[in-house]
């Protein structure tokens, strides 16, 4: 039985790969509440079709 996971959970390291951006950003992002994390024990978590909508609505963007 070869079961392939998709839309896997992905690590702080790993989500800032994905967008090209670094750690530091994700970080400063987790504790304003800005991105859609989630934490599992101690470690921040992400799926990525809830970061990609978070971008698409226009929720990423900088309101400065």
């Amino acid at each position: 039985m070869n079961l392939e996971i998709t839309d896997r959970w992905l690590s702080v390291q790993e989500i800032a790969h994905y967008l090209g951006i670094s750690k530091e950003t994700i970080y400063r992002w987790i504790d304003s509440k800005k991105i859609p994390a989630h934490k599992i024990g101690k470690q921040w978590k992400f799926k990525t079709q809830e970061v990609d909508q978070w971008i698409l609505t226009g929720e990423a963007e900088d309101k400065q």
